[in-house]
């Protein structure tokens, strides 16, 4: 039976069975108590079952997992605690991902694939704003433009500005102030770094389900070192997308060994801060859901109580490092904490979680009937891996060697709704300057034939007249139904 192992009490494996792992997880804990190195050492344990891997690497130092651990005193000292069957040091097959594409392959996605309701949300709109956004994207679809970048949705927001009386019956009411605010909350976006994240080639979820040639599942890390900082809600907006991209895609799967894909999100408290009642809801039933296609989600965060009660709820393994007592804020959130835990006669709860040594944690598994087992104070194995980030040399060489190198890193920029809305100005351009040029010599002719009656020497009948002014206008639209009118009345008698 495969085992997810998290580390060991007093001798003694505490450890989760790979079926239980898709009922989601929790990693928290106060800064420098050992949260990074619990979540390299879950991420290889997922690896070794064959589960592929997700994980966000917030302050790069994560990265080292791509490289065999070294031997240290402090390594050797854990593993004469833990009796841990097969230990080497190995590395994980690794890829590296970066929204700006320097420090691993480039992660884009479209305007269309993120939606509305997220989009509104990583815009900060208001509900006017965001009732306009979805007037959009229903325009969209309906007019057959593919909203793929930022450009797109500039484009498609100035053309519905220009035609808004059209639309207003169909559409609802656009007005120029919601649009003046959304294309300024686009602009402030562009300033983080969005327009190299919105495009083509889109991320391909099955690029993040690799299995290497010895069937270890392949960890593919998130650089977000800069986004998690300068733009934590485009970090948070992504996050989301790729929770419930996976949810829409992947077919139901049932009861696995192991799961599919296990994802981790760290600073998990951004994905629920300002998160609109609506976004919310339906985070928590995607979380709900999703464990029924083979996904596990792992949120790693300083509080538990970051996360909404719905989905604390929804976690089954918990590792919770040490916490802190300064405030009576934080006493409070401890002795919740405490009491989401099944208690242990051997130790108080609360009174250990805040004397927790940097590496040791609470830790309560699911077991194989599914329900919660009681805490255990634990000693986190060390990885096998290395502690700490890569050189650049060493990342550069784990992106030459990757096996999907080369497949996003150009970015396309194909026929969308930019290049659509250009094509019908122009269209409407040209057609527009023959109808004025039309006129403009229908003009002239009238002003020479002006010219000839009263510099002739005959002065024309009435009827000549009429019939000579018609035959004149036979070359627009307007004109031929004129002389049909015409020639009817004066010849319709033969």
């Amino acid at each position: 039976m495969t085992n997810l192992i998290i580390g060991a009490e007093e001798g003694l494996l505490v450890q989760q069975t790979g079926r239980m792992c898709n009922r989601h997880g929790l990693v928290a804990g106060a800064t420098g108590t050992g949260k990074t190195v619990t979540l390299q050492v879950l991420a290889e344990g997922f690896s070794r079952m064959g589960t592929p891997v997700f994980a966000v690497d917030v302050k790069g130092d994560l990265a080292g997992i791509a490289m065999a651990g070294k031997a240290h005193p402090k390594i050797d000292e854990r593993l004469a605690a833990i009796p841990l069957p097969d230990y080497q040091r190995q590395p994980c097959p690794t890829l590296l991902w970066d929204v700006e594409g320097i420090a691993g392959h480039p992660v884009r996605t479209t305007i269309s694939e993120m939606g509305p309701l997220l989009l509104a949300n990583l815009l900060e709109l208001n509900d006017t704003q965001t009732g306009v956004l979805y007037a959009g994207f229903d325009l969209a679809d309906d007019q057959g433009l593919l909203l793929l970048d930022l450009k797109d949705l500039r484009a498609l927001l100035a053309w519905m500005g220009e035609n808004s009386k059209d639309l207003r019956t169909e559409y609802g009411n656009i007005t120029s102030a919601s649009l003046g605010a959304i294309q300024r909350r686009l602009l402030v976006l562009e300033e983080q770094g969005a327009e190299r994240f919105f495009g083509e080639p889109a991320l391909q979820l099955d690029d993040l389900m690799h299995t290497d040639f010895s069937g270890r599942g392949v960890v593919s890390l998130l650089d977000a070192s800069r986004l998690i900082h300068e733009a934590p809600r485009l970090y948070a907006a992504f996050l989301l997308w790729l929770l419930a991209d996976l949810f829409e895609q992947l077919p139901e799967a049932g009861d696995l060994a192991a799961p599919k894909l296990v994802l981790f999100f760290d600073e998990a408290h951004l994905l629920f801060n300002q998160a609109p009642k609506p976004l919310l809801d339906k985070i928590e039933q995607v979380v709900r859901l999703i464990r029924s296609k083979g996904v596990g989600v792992y949120f790693i965060t300083q509080n538990p109580m970051d996360l909404p009660e719905n989905v604390l709820g929804q976690l089954g393994l918990k590792v919770q490092h040490a916490l802190r007592a300064f405030t009576p804020k934080d006493q409070k959130n401890i002795r919740a904490v405490a009491e989401s835990f099944v208690p242990n006669p051997r130790f108080n709860t609360a009174d250990t979680v805040t004397t927790l040594a940097i590496g040791e944690a609470l830790v309560s598994v699911m077991g194989e009937d599914g329900r919660p087992q009681p805490v255990r104070k634990t000693l986190v194995a060390p990885p096998e891996g290395r502690i700490g980030p890569l050189t650049g040399e060493e990342r550069a060489a784990v992106i030459q060697r990757s096996p999907i190198r080369g497949r996003y890193d150009d970015a396309v920029d194909r026929q969308s709704a930019y290049e659509m809305l250009q094509q019908r100005a122009e269209t409407a351009r040209i057609s527009e300057s023959r109808r004025l040029q039309e006129m403009e010599r229908e003009k002239m002719e009238r002003q020479e034939a002006r010219k000839k009656t009263v510099g002739g020497r005959q002065r024309q009948g009435v009827g000549e007249a009429m019939i000579k002014s018609a035959a004149r206008s036979i070359g627009s639209s307007i004109g031929r139904q004129i002389i049909r009118g015409v020639l009817g009345s004066l010849f319709g008698k033969r």
